[in-house]
């Protein structure tokens, strides 16, 4: 099998209130909650999962609802500051609408790349946006009694990171991970892989006298790229420690295996497996309807769920 990143696999923030959370991207944004766990290293907070009936790669949101009162995110340098998604063409104007019902904070329409796009905020102040594609995005949309698929979200467009210097970022991207700089505009850099459709793109914004940002509530935690399985997985261990990066030793993530390792611009990029998916615990239909733990806290459970808000 040839040793291919196949775009992003997931995305990865922090939100405050897991109920709000929940319920924005479940309902306002019509995504499937397709996880209830815990963060495997905190597990007295939720780790949620939302994207498209079967979780598939490229599709995949996930929060750290930490509640209310934690310390706001600042954006700036060093951080994932926008996660775009695909929409159909057509479709933004519903989407202004929705917005407008559930007073949902943004902007009007504009275009980039010649692509119209809307940006919006969620209720912690994470920056997204709503894309439509100029390429065909094939990939099948979940869709609710609210958002049906003519309109709803296809999965992720690109991801882009806020950098001083473009230059080593572009180099991880193009040296390690295979993709291309495919266009530019003024200091916005694209970069892609022709090695999927969907999720293909990551966008480097150069400001070179921009703050570092700070990580916390409404900010991106980490990037997640995509690989086949565990072979492939370690060949770009070896790969990335050869350019002198820390990296971490595989770790089971339940549903993925990943290594974790901070780019050089420093916002932190996991690698993790198609293997060996959501269904691992629960079935399809069922996916997202139970608190899931993983076996090392299953022993805790009554205390663990005694300490979480409950979530219909």
């Amino acid at each position: 099998m040839e040793n291919k990143i196949l775009g992003i696999h997931h995305i990865t923030a922090i939100a405050g209130d897991a109920k709000r959370n929940f319920n924005f991207y479940s309902k306002v944004l019509g995504l499937r909650f397709i996880k209830k766990t815990v963060n495997f290293d905190d597990p007295g907070t939720y780790h949620f999962y939302f994207g498209d009936e079967i979780g598939s790669a490229g599709t995949i949101l996930t929060f750290f609802p930490w509640g209310d009162g934690i310390q706001q995110g600042r954006k700036g340098s060093g951080m994932a500051t926008e996660i775009g998604y695909s929409v159909p063409k057509g479709s933004l104007d519903f989407w202004v609408k929705r917005f407008e019902e559930y007073n949902v904070i943004y902007n009007k329409p504009s275009v980039k790349f010649g692509e119209r796009y809307l940006t919006f905020l969620d209720p912690d102040g994470l920056k997204l946006e709503l894309i439509e594609s100029k390429n065909p995005d094939n990939r099948k949309a979940w869709e609710t009694d609210e958002v049906k698929a003519d309109v709803a979200t296809k999965g992720f467009h690109n991801i882009t990171l806020t950098l001083n210097n473009i230059k080593p970022t572009a180099a991880i991207l193009t040296e390690v991970f295979d993709y291309k700089l495919v266009e530019q505009e003024a200091n916005r850099y694209r970069y892609a892989t022709d090695a999927v459709e969907g999720a293909a793109i990551v966008d480097l914004v150069e400001l070179a006298d921009e703050k570092r940002g700070h990580v916390a509530n409404g900010s991106v935690h980490h990037v997640a790229f995509r690989v086949k399985n565990d072979e492939i997985l370690m060949h770009f261990r070896e790969k990335i420690e050869k350019r002198g990066l820390s990296i971490t030793p595989q770790i089971d993530r339940q549903y993925f295996h990943s290594l974790y390792f901070r780019e050089p611009g420093g916002v932190l990029f996991e690698i993790a497996t198609d293997n060996p998916g959501f269904t691992i615990d629960e079935t399809l239909e069922n996916l997202g309807k139970d608190l899931k733990l993983p076996p090392q806290y299953e022993s805790r459970r009554d205390q663990i769920e005694s300490h979480l808000v409950k979530i219909n």
